[in-house]
């Protein structure tokens, strides 16, 4: 063997070396130079036949209703067909393809919430080709999670959860899944980022990097390490033409354990508040306060009476580490609060005008004042179909409004009503009806209920604030 293809087989010795399991002590393996071609002919085989059983197939749909016929007025038409005139059982029907990953034996899967939004119908098919339907438990839009219960079965193949904070950049992971629909694939690849926050993919945004080959039909599925440990569920890619080029994102596992956990309880997800408002380190905050780096959490306004101004926080503080953990951003301040348990207290470290200070905060949920009221507005009105809840921390909190700390917010909105018609967003914060102000769901309950030739509306949105006429 020449010199050249000696460092060759050192260096592959070494990767793999580093990926191989460590034993039950813990115990780290020894990194030794190959002395044979067959050193090196390892398999990741032993890690995917552990994990792949967890792996599941995900199959949801939804059959569209065609819009109803007036022939079917006549109810000699009716019987003659014998069709109500509600629904076409020809109509088209809306398809999602994914992968998710079996947790419980009881038969919990976590999957993305994109690949069952708005569905009706899902089915889960495991890789021994059994098939179960599943009924959705519980949902998260904000870290883009659900949870499933199979119906039927019993002491199903589960996948272990790892901690997603004891990966490095440069861990060796296999991604499995159900890409294009193809049946179920392992590709493998290493970390190649941690603490991505700029993905654009949720609002709760704090991913896992890999460039592990991540294709449509992968979402949900998993990202395990060389222990057949899960570390994250593979969300989405960065790919202009629709497939991988190399650059996949995963939601860390630290936070699938928080929405499993809210799950197997019953309830509804409860995350810590902090009471305050954040924004970005810009180069030019930076420069000014002479810090070498823009990083960290700006405290742009603290909320009277919320953790963080009892715990001393101010306007202009910058947050750097939440239990001695770093925080680059406020993406990533929002991951470290939302994946530590209600009760007891976290040790901020902050800069304030260039000096170092250190804040206790409690961990306590956002309260629900005022009371959610919630009105689903009916009617001729372009609110019809829309339901509506007065804001509170605990509202602003889990529908990520942003631009308001009162007021009324459209929470949810039937599919085909005129309010999806109209356009209106989950969050969109209602400002004024005809140029009547709007304080509490009863407010708009009252402007929306009669009819008009027009509707002025004056709403917010993403922190801007919209007037439009709509014709009645």
């Amino acid at each position: 063997m020449n010199t050249s293809r000696a460092q060759v087989f050192g260096a592959i010795a070494a990767i793999v070396a580093f990926a191989l399991p460590a034993g039950d002590s813990g115990a780290q393996a020894v990194r030794q130079i190959p002395e044979s071609r067959g050193d090196v002919l390892l398999s990741f085989a032993p890690v995917v036949k552990k994990a792949q059983p967890a792996v599941v197939n995900v199959y949801a749909s939804r059959t569209e209703k065609r819009p109803r016929n007036p022939l079917f007025d006549d109810p000699i038409f009716r019987r003659f067909f014998g069709e109500d005139g509600n629904s076409h059982p020809g109509g088209p029907t809306a398809q999602s393809l994914g992968s998710g990953v079996l947790v419980d034996p009881s038969g919990l899967v976590v999957t993305n919430y994109h690949v069952v939004e708005g569905m009706t119908v899902v089915k889960v098919a495991l890789s021994d080709k059994r098939e179960f339907d599943a009924e959705i438990i519980l949902r998260d839009q904000r870290t883009d999670l659900v949870v499933l219960k199979l119906k039927g079965g019993a002491s199903f193949p589960v996948l272990d959860l790892g901690d997603s904070d004891a990966i490095d950049v440069g861990d060796i992971v296999l991604a499995i899944g159900n890409p294009f629909g193809v049946g179920q694939t392992v590709t493998q690849g290493i970390v190649s980022a941690l603490a991505r926050t700029q993905a654009g993919i949720s609002s709760s945004g704090y991913f896992v990097q890999t460039d592990a080959a991540i294709n449509p039909g992968n979402s949900g599925g998993a990202l395990v390490d060389m222990r057949s440990k899960l570390v994250g569920i593979n969300s989405a890619i960065y790919s202009q033409s629709g497939g991988s080029v190399g650059i996949g994102f995963a939601i860390p596992v630290n936070m699938v354990k928080v929405v499993l956990a809210a799950a197997k309880s019953g309830g509804q997800i409860r995350r810590p508040w902090l009471g305050a408002s954040l924004q970005h380190v810009s180069r030019d905050i930076a420069d000014s306060l002479g810090l070498d780096r823009p990083s960290g959490a700006l405290v742009a306004d603290v909320s009277s009476g919320g953790p963080a101004a009892d715990a001393g926080l101010k306007r202009g503080d910058i947050i750097t580490a939440i239990d001695g953990q770093n925080i680059d951003d406020p993406e990533g301040l929002g991951y470290r609060l939302a994946t530590k348990p209600l009760g007891g207290n976290a040790g901020f470290a902050l800069l304030r005008s260039g000096q170092p200070v250190k804040a206790s905060v409690k961990l306590i949920p956002a309260p629900e004042t005022p009371p959610r009221d919630p009105i689903t507005l009916k009617g001729g009105s372009p609110f019809a179909g829309a339901t509506a809840v007065n804001l509170s921390p605990a509202v602003i909190e889990e529908l990520s409004v942003e631009g308001a700390s009162e007021g009324v917010v459209i929470a949810e909105i039937e599919d085909g009503s005129p309010a999806a018609t109209v356009n209106f967003k989950k969050g969109d914060i209602v400002l004024a009806v005809n140029d009547q102000k709007i304080r509490t769901t009863r407010d708009l309950e009252r402007a929306a209920s009669g009819r008009a030739a027009y509707w002025k509306l004056t709403i917010g949105r993403g922190g801007e604030v919209v007037t439009t006429m709509i014709g009645g």
